[in-house]
C-alpha cells in the first residue's frame, strides 16, 4: 500500500523520482505528489488521481533538484483528495515528509497539537505526525534525527517515512515499522523506495531496512540507526531483478502478462528443486528442517487473499500426502483470536510481497511461542523471509498486477513440493505415486502452454457474460479453492458480485440464487469427485441456470450439459489446481476488458496491503 521513492545524488532528482511512482503506482492510485528541495526553497506538487495527472500538472513549473521524494497514495486517513495526498509540509514550511502506514494513536496527538496552536490542512495522520516531530524538534532544541527518534517511541502503528527538511538539504531521513523500505547504492547516489522496481534501473545493490531502524541518507553517505541511537551495520544485497521484468514486454496489461508468464514462473519453480530422474526433490529450507516438519503433530497455514487459497489448496495435499492435521487461518482473524500455539507447531506463512501486515504480526506473535516458522514468499529479503526459521522462494519474479496470477501459481507449485517431500520422508506416501506426481508436476509448465496457446474461446465466453450482475462459482475437493480464487479475481478485476462455494453445499442456501441470469462456473476437471459434480451440474441446469465449466479435455459429458467450456488437460488431482484455475484467471481479465475497466489497477485495492 502506497508507494514511495526518495533520490539524492548527482543526477535531476523529478525525472527519477517520477519514473519511481509510475513504476510503484500499483500499489496505490489514489493520488501522487513530488516535494523537491533546491537553494532552500521547497517546491511540493501533488495532485489527486493517478502519477500522470500529477506529471502534467508540474508542466513549466520549477522542478530542478538533486534531492526529492515522491509518493502514489493508496487512502487510509481522508478521502482521495489534493489536500490529502503527500507529500505533506509542516507548519512552518521546513520539513516535508511522505509516510505509507497508519498511526493508530494520532488522534490524541493531534489534539494535543491543536492545543498549541497548530492548524492542519488535511485529514490524515501523515500531517499528525509530521508536525508532531517538528514540535519537538522546536520545543527540545534538538536535530531532526533526534526528534523522529523521539516521535518514533511515543507513536503507535505502522509506518515507513521520509522526511526532508530546508535547514539540512543535503540529507533524506527515513525510518520502518512494518511497512518496507529498501535503499539503492549508487556511486554518489542514493534511491529509496518501498520496494525494488524503482532502483533496479540504477543498481542493483541494494540495503533492506529493518523494523525501528533510521536511515540517515546523503549523497555518499548511509547510516543506519536503532531507536536507541546505535549504529547498524548495512547488509548490502545484490538483486537479481532484471528491469525487463517490471516492463509490459508489448503486451496490453501487466496482468495479461503475468498470466502469460506463468509456463516460465512455474518452471523457474521448479527448476533446480524438481529432478524426476533421480526422484529428487531439492529444497534447502525443507531438508536443514525435515525433522520439525515431518514431526509436526500441527500445521497452520497462516494468509491473507489469494494466498489464503493457495493455503487450502496445501491443506489438501499435505493432509493426503504427509497425514499431517492442518489448519488454514486469515491472518487478521488470527493474529487477534489468542490461539492456541505449541512449541512444535509448524506455521507456514504465504504472502507475495513477504510484507503482508497481519501475516507479519500474527508470525511475530508465533514465534513467541515456540512456533516453527516456515515462509512461502516471493519477494526476496522481505520481513517475512527474515522473520522465519526457513522458507522457500517461489521465483515467480515482479508481480505489478494488483490482482495475483503468477504468484499463486508459484505458491502453489512450492506448497506441492514441499508435501510431496515431507510425506516421502515420513513414509506416508507410496514412491510409485511420488514418482508418479512428481512427473505430472514436471509436465505442468508445457501444459499451461496448451491452454494459453488459443484464448479466443474464453474471450468470447467473456464478452457474452460481462454484463451479468452476479456469478457462483462451484468446485469440490482440490477444485473448491480454486472456485474461491476463480470468484475472487473475478470481484476484483470486473466488480462483478462473486461467491465460491464448495458444489456440494449449494443445496443448501446458494441453490436459491439459481435462475435463468445467473452464470455458474463450475470447476469440473477429471478427479474422484467427477460423477458427484456431474450431478451438481444437472441440479443447476433443472433450474434453468447457465452453466460455464473447466473441464479435461477429453471429457465427453460435461461438454454436453454445459452452455460453455473451457477446457484444461488432464493431470492428478492434486496437480490440477496449477491448471483450472488458469481459464479462470484469463476469464476475469476479459470481462474486465470487455467492461472497459483498469485491470491493472482495480478500484480501491493495493498491491501489497501493509497496514491493517
Amino acid at each position: 500500500m502506497c508507494g514511495i521513492v526518495g533520490y539524492i545524488g548527482h543526477r535531476e532528482a523529478y525525472p527519477v523520482v517520477l519514473k519511481g511512482l509510475k513504476r510503484l503506482e500499483y500499489r496505490g492510485y489514489d493520488s501522487s505528489g513530488v516535494a523537491l528541495l533546491n537553494n532552500g526553497q521547497l517546491n511540493v506538487y501533488k495532485k489527486k488521481g493517478k502519477v500522470s495527472e500529477m506529471e502534467e500538472d508540474t508542466m513549466g513549473k520549477d522542478v530542478h533538484s538533486h534531492i526529492g521524494i515522491g509518493h502514489t497514495r493508496w487512502a487510509t486517513h481522508g478521502e482521495p483528495s489534493d489536500r490529502n495526498a503527500h507529500p505533506h509540509v509542516s507548519q512552518s514550511g521546513n520539513l516535508a515528509m511522505i509516510h505509507n502506514g497508519i498511526i493508530e494513536n494520532y488522534a490524541p496527538i493531534k489534539q494535543e497539537l491543536i492545543s498549541k496552536g497548530y492548524d492542519f490542512k488535511s485529514d490524515t495522520d501523515t500531517e499528525v505526525l509530521l508536525n508532531f516531530i517538528e514540535d519537538i524538534k522546536k520545543n527540545n532544541d534538538c536535530s531532526l534525527e533526534e526528534a523522529l527518534r523521539i516521535a518514533l517511541k511515543r507513536i503507535v502503528g505502522a509506518y515507513c517515512i521520509l522526511l526532508i527538511s530546508k535547514d539540512d538539504p543535503e540529507t533524506i531521513i527515513a525510518a520502518r515499522k512494518g511497512s518496507p523500505l529498501v535503499i539503492g547504492i549508487g556511486k554518489g547516489e542514493h534511491f529509496l523506495a518501498s520496494d525494488a522496481s524503482p532502483i533496479i534501473e540504477y543498481t542493483k545493490e541494494v540495503v533492506y531496512v529493518n523494523d525501528y531502524e533510521i536511515a540517515i541518507v546523503r549523497a555518499d553517505e548511509l547510516i543506519l540507526k536503532n531507536l536507541g541511537n546505535e549504529k547498524q551495520t548495512p547488509f548490502i544485497t545484490k538483486l537479481d531483478m532484471e528491469l525487463a521484468a517490471i516492463e509490459k514486454g508489448g503486451y496490453e496489461h501487466f496482468m495479461l502478462k503475468e498470466i502469460y508468464e506463468q509456463p516460465d514462473t512455474i518452471f523457474d519453480c521448479l527448476r533446480g528443486r524438481l529432478l524426476p530422474q533421480t526422484g529428487q526433490i531439492i529444497m534447502s529450507g525443507v531438508d536443514n528442517h525435515i525433522d520439525a516438519l515431518k514431526n509436526a503433530q500441527r500445521i497452520l497455514i497462516v494468509a491473507c487473499g489469494t494466498s489464503w487459497h493457495a493455503g487450502l489448496i496445501a491443506e489438501y495435499q499435505i493432509e493426503e500426502l504427509c497425514r499431517i492435521p492442518v489448519e488454514v487461518e486469515y491472518a487478521s482473524e488470527f493474529r487477534y483470536r489468542n490461539p492456541v500455539i505449541n512449541k512444535g507447531d509448524v506455521i507456514i506463512a504465504i504472502s507475495q510481497s513477504g510484507e503482508t501486515a497481519d501475516t507479519l504480526v500474527a508470525l511475530e506473535s508465533a514465534k513467541e511461542k515456540g512456533a516453527f516458522i516456515f515462509g512461502v514468499v516471493n519477494a526476496v529479503g522481505s520481513s517475512i523471509a527474515r522473520l522465519s526459521h526457513a522458507g522457500a522462494y517461489t521465483h515467480a519474479g515482479p508481480e505489478i498486477g494488483v490482482a495475483s496470477t503468477k504468484a499463486f501459481t508459484g505458491q502453489l507449485a512450492v506448497l506441492i513440493m514441499m508435501a510431496l517431500k515431507i510425506g516421502y520422508a515420513k513414509g506416508t506416501i507410496e514412491e510409485s505415486r511420488y514418482l508418479s506426481l512428481m512427473k505430472e508436476l514436471e509436465a505442468v509448465p508445457e501444459k499451461v502452454k496448451e491452454i494459453l496457446a488459443d484464448t479466443s474461446n474464453i474471450q468470447r465466453i467473456a464478452k457474452k457474460y460481462k454484463d451479468a450482475s452476479d456469478f457462483l462459482f462451484l468446485g469440490r475437493g482440490y477444485n473448491f479453492p480454486v472456485a474461491l480464487e476463480g470468484a475472487l479475481k473475478l470481484k476484483e478485476i470486473s466488480y462483478i458480485h462473486a461467491e465460491g462455494y464448495p458444489a456440494a453445499e449449494m443445496k443448501h442456501g446458494p441453490i436459491a440464487l439459481v435462475d435463468d441470469k445467473l452464470p455458474v462456473v463450475f470447476v469440473a476437471t477429471k478427479d474422484s469427485y467427477y460423477e458427484k459434480i456431474v450431478s451438481n451440474v444437472q441440479e443447476i441446469k433443472a433450474r434453468k441456470g447457465m452453466v460455464i465449466a473447466v473441464a479435461t479435455t477429453n471429457d465427453n459429458i460435461i461438454p454436453g450439459m454445459a452452455d460453455d467450456v473451457m477446457f484444461v488437460p488432464d493431470t492428478d488431482e492434486v496437480i490440477a489446481p496449477l491448471l483450472s484455475t488458469i481459464p479462470l484467471q484469463l476469464l476475469s481479465y476479459y470481462v474486465g476488458l470487455a467492461k472497459g475497466l483498469d485491470v491493472d489497477k482495480p478500484r480501491n485495492l493495493a498491491k501489497s496491503v501493509t497496514v491493517e
